[in-house]
């Protein structure tokens, strides 16, 4: 377990580019944090990171967003909405989890029995000033 403190957007930035090039086909990672802890915005650097250019939005209301133009095929999950388990078989993330891209879940605390055994998992938290976060790391 491992503790990065976030102080800037920049350190976001830097922080997101690091682990997108640490990534590789298959990976899951899983976000855990309140609202507006960055989820979303560290998501982005990491797309950016793979070569991914086009706008990179929370996909609260969709679930998934697929990006496919960068150097490997991003996989973005918020479920956040979803009623429960049961609602993730019928998206059929299987084909997601285990195919040949890289997957972030965003709320997955949610989804925790469905998440592989390899799952990297981000706890991120509020710090003590207004911008900061502390990633807790299980990788």
């Amino acid at each position: 377990m491992r503790k990065v403190k976030i102080k800037s957007e920049a350190d976001t930035r830097k922080f997101g580019e690091e682990l997108a090039r640490s990534l590789k086909a298959g990976d899951v990672l899983a976000l855990v944090g309140d609202l507006g802890t960055g989820k979303t915005t560290l998501t982005k650097y990491m797309a950016r990171e793979l070569g991914i250019m086009e706008p990179i939005t929370s996909p609260t209301f969709t679930i998934i967003c697929e990006y496919k133009s960068g150097r490997l095929p991003l996989y973005h999950f918020d479920v956040y909405r979803l009623a429960g388990i049961d609602d993730m078989l019928e998206l059929g993330y299987e084909e997601y989890f285990y195919g040949d891209g890289i997957c972030v879940v965003e709320w997955a605390d949610r989804i925790e029995k469905l998440l592989p055994e390899n799952t990297k998992t981000i706890k991120i938290g509020f710090g003590d000033d207004p911008d900061e976060r502390i990633y807790t790391c299980d990788f």
